[in-house]
């Protein structure tokens, strides 16, 4: 089945533009969606602008219905947009991946120079660095082995301008020792953001301990827009119906009238909710950054990763209009360089180290844990409260907080010795804004410690009394918190103990919690052994009663 007949809004707008008459096409893909970030000469020359649907690309993993729609709705709307703008746009649809729609456009026209930016992420970039070769090679057609032209076609790459540090200058410092803080502080001075001269503002660099409270029970939480979706966004929610039933959070998204979109799928509506943020959020999102709340999916969060991460909005847009607020008097400087950091240094310094450890990284997996995912990430039906509040948005919305996903989702999977990868699967799949660049070192690198301490000094797992006290999950939960083992106890407890003494030789070589195992066999030997028999009937019991097939099985 054809594409096209989604395709119907676009259509009626763009109609089909021919190569032959343009000299020059800019392949654009679904991340880039921003022409800020391409050089100067794309709105001045006007080149013919090529977009593609890729249904392969599409069907490498289930996504989640929200984020599938979201890609496409916003590459749909961005070509309206640009159009209206007075560019030539050709959309294309294909059943294989983006190089392959490539190749099927390029036919029309053995004249036409292409121009890409980089991609982002690992697989396209090979892709595509195949596709020049082929596309380059005087020996070849130019276009494909089945064409007739005999020259060889000029290719032009432009680098990727959706980031600040460029990867050549970074990746060879990512190693066991070298720190994001490292990074982060040379990319302060470099940008001048947040500095004194040489000197950080109000003299620290990193305010992350003062950011770490818990939410009053009365502190308002500003609610956040959302967008009614509209003919174009429609019409894509009808092809993912169509295209892929299979997907993650489907009957989320499919079991009633699509009403209301948790996102917007439009660079108007991207800045609609960063001035949101900005104006009721920003100010107190540093002290709550940390902090969950049950019924509250967003807090003070800003929940633009999704727009920085397709393009709708630039890293350096968002991050100079919060300085703006700052600097203005109307965001705290702890809030203000808590939101930076998240975009100057960590996200950026996840790319350097994506950069770095392709492809070998993806097969990482420090603990050598194999069980396979437990099946409450696919359902939420769990007593575990804390995980039940973890899972609901994501199911709802492809979306949760970074604490959520750091100290519960990802602390869950590896006290439960579930492997990496599998996880990383997950996240990928799952959420709105993973692209294989940001997600995998989040989860390989940070949250699981599978590249075994390149990217994290540490094992970020932790007890149920982390939780206790930066929530209100634990007051609803099933599980006694309080209690350490015994039946009723909470889960993360024994969980937890039990890692520190399995893991121990991963912990005796960390300086920052070597004495966890100390802590550990301090207890009395009665109590270890109840940990440990208490852990694994735990574990064990999990995947008897809920198990999840493997993603390679």
């Amino acid at each position: 089945m054809s594409v096209r007949p989604f395709l119907r809004c676009v259509d009626e707008v763009i109609g089909k533009e021919p190569l032959s008459r343009h000299k020059k096409a800019l392949f654009v893909f679904h991340d880039q969606l921003n022409l800020d970030a391409f050089p100067a000469w794309v709105r001045e020359e006007k080149p013919l602008l090529m977009f593609v649907e890729s249904r392969a690309k599409g069907m490498e993993l289930p996504h989640h219905a929200v984020k599938a729609v979201y890609i496409l709705s916003a590459m749909r709307h961005a070509a309206l947009e640009w159009h209206a703008q007075g560019f030539p746009v050709r959309y294309h649809s294909t059943t294989g991946h983006f190089d392959d729609g490539v190749r099927e456009l390029l036919e029309e026209s053995s004249d036409t120079e292409i121009v890409w930016m980089e991609p982002s992420e690992w697989d396209s970039r090979e892709r595509f660095r195949r596709l020049r070769e082929e596309l380059e090679s005087p020996e070849g057609d130019g276009v494909s082995s089945e064409g007739t032209n005999p020259s060889s076609r000029h290719v032009h790459v432009i680098p990727n301008g959706f980031f600040f540090a460029d990867p050549a200058e970074w990746k060879d410092q990512i190693r066991p020792g070298f720190r994001m803080e490292h990074f982060y502080r040379a990319m302060r001075k470099h940008t001048g953001y947040l500095m004194d001269g040489a000197e950080p503002m109000g003299g620290e660099w990193n305010y992350d301990k003062e950011n770490r409270k818990k939410i009053p029970a009365r502190l308002p939480i500003p609610p956040r827009t959302q967008f009614e979706p509209d003919a174009i966004t429609l019409e894509v929610a009808k092809m993912v119906q169509a295209y892929f039933p299979d997907s993650f959070g489907y009957e989320h998204l499919f079991g009633g009238e699509l009403r209301s979109f948790p996102f917007g799928v439009t660079r108007e509506q991207a800045l609609e909710h960063l001035d949101e943020f900005l104006e009721q959020r920003l100010d107190l999102f540093g002290p709550y950054e940390d902090a969950l709340k049950s019924g509250e999916d967003i807090l003070f969060h800003s929940v633009l990763s999704v727009y920085l991460n397709n393009g709708l909005l630039h890293p350096r847009e968002v991050c100079e209009k919060a300085l703006e607020r700052f600097d203005g008097g109307h965001a705290r400087l702890e809030s203000v360089e808590g939101f930076v950091r998240q975009i100057l240094g960590w996200r950026e310094f996840i790319r350097i180290y994506y950069e770095a450890m392709m492809p070998h990284i993806r097969s990482a997996n420090h603990f050598g844990f194999e069980r396979g995912l437990p099946a409450l990430y696919w359902t939420g039906q769990t007593d575990m409260h804390c995980l039940k509040e973890s899972v609901r948005p994501v199911l709802e919305m492809a979306y949760s907080h970074h604490i959520q996903r750091l100290m519960i989702l990802s602390n869950f999977s590896n006290l439960t010795e579930t492997d990496p990868r599998e996880l990383n699967r997950w996240f990928h799949l799952a959420y709105a804004d993973a692209y294989e660049w940001v997600e995998l070192p989040n989860v390989l690198g940070m949250s699981t410690f599978a590249d075994g301490g390149v990217l994290a000094s540490k094992p970020y797992v932790s007890g149920g009394n982390y939780i206790n006290k930066m929530s209100d999950y634990c007051r609803s939960c099933t599980y006694d918190v309080k209690q350490k083992t015994g039946e009723g106890a909470c889960p993360f407890n024994v969980l937890y103990w039990n890692f520190v003494d399995r893991q121990r030789e991963t912990y005796n070589q960390s300086g920052r919690v070597n004495f966890m195992v100390s802590m550990f066999d301090k207890k009395p030997e009665e109590e270890q052994q109840a940990i440990r028999e208490e852990a694994e009937r735990f574990i064990s019991e999990l995947r008897r009663l809920a198990p999840c097939a493997r993603a390679d099985e």
